[in-house]
This record gives structure tokens, C-alpha cells and sequence, in this order.
């Protein structure tokens, strides 16, 4: 099995980068729910993640990764070059994850942000798991 994101169901930044990475990983690795789904809540607690996370979270093999370093993992397993950006890994977390939280801070403002989550197509839905 490949990787969970759970991504904020209702900012449009965020439905961006899930149609962004859907087109870039044509083997299907990652699948996908909002952290507003039933799903997505049910992970959170299981995994004993706090509901108030502003970031995206992958979940592969068991573990957690957060912010630039979900982030990162992501662009690793896509198509094409996008894994050469996993070489930001090598820049220490606090100098990643204070741009990743600056961005965060004002994705809806840049954005927006829709009143409901997103509707995969059809041939999407299968990557969805709520």
C-alpha cells in the first residue's frame, strides 16, 4: 500500500495541489481524505494527531510526516523531476517548516477557501477514502 495525504478539504490551495499531485503519480501510490472527513478524523485519532494541525500530513509505512517534510516525502514519490526537489530534505526542519507555517498562515488569503470539500471525478474517486 502507498501513502495517505490528508490535505484541508476546503482550501482551494489545497484541492490544487491534490489535482497537481493526481496528475503527477500515474502509478497511484498516494491516496487521499480531508481532514474533515469522517476518514480523515478517524486517522487523526488514531494516529493521536491533533485536530488543530494546520498542515498536510502523509501517512506512509505506519509513520507521520508533517509540514515541509510531508511535503517533501510527496514530491519524492511523483513522476518526472519533481523527486529532485527532495533534496531540500537537507535543509535543517526549523528553516523548512517556519516557511512551510508562514505560507500555511496565509494560504487562505492568497486562495481562498471553499464552503464544501471537494467532488472527485469518477475516475478519481478511487483514490479518495471517504
Amino acid at each position: 500500500m502507498g501513502g495517505i495525504i490528508l490535505f484541508d478539504g476546503v482550501c482551494n490551495f489545497c484541492d490544487s495541489t491534490v489535482q497537481f499531485i493526481i496528475k503527477r503519480d500515474q502509478a497511484g501510490y498516494f491516496q487521499f481524505a480531508s481532514l474533515q472527513s469522517d476518514f480523515g478524523q478517524n486517522l487523526l485519532a488514531q494516529f493521536n494527531i491533533s485536530k488543530n494541525i494546520d498542515s498536510v500530513i502523509l501517512i506512509e509505512h505506519g509513520q507521520v510526516f508533517f509540514e515541509s517534510t510531508a511535503a517533501l516525502k510527496i514530491c519524492k514519490k511523483l513522476d518526472r523531476l519533481w523527486p529532485c526537489l527532495y533534496l531540500f530534505i537537507l535543509v535543517p526542519p526549523f528553516i523548512r517548516n517556519a516557511l512551510y507555517r508562514l505560507f500555511a498562515k496565509y494560504r487562505y488569503r492568497l486562495f481562498g477557501q471553499k464552503s464544501e470539500c471537494l467532488l472527485p471525478t469518477p475516475s478519481q474517486r478511487q483514490r479518495f477514502l471517504s
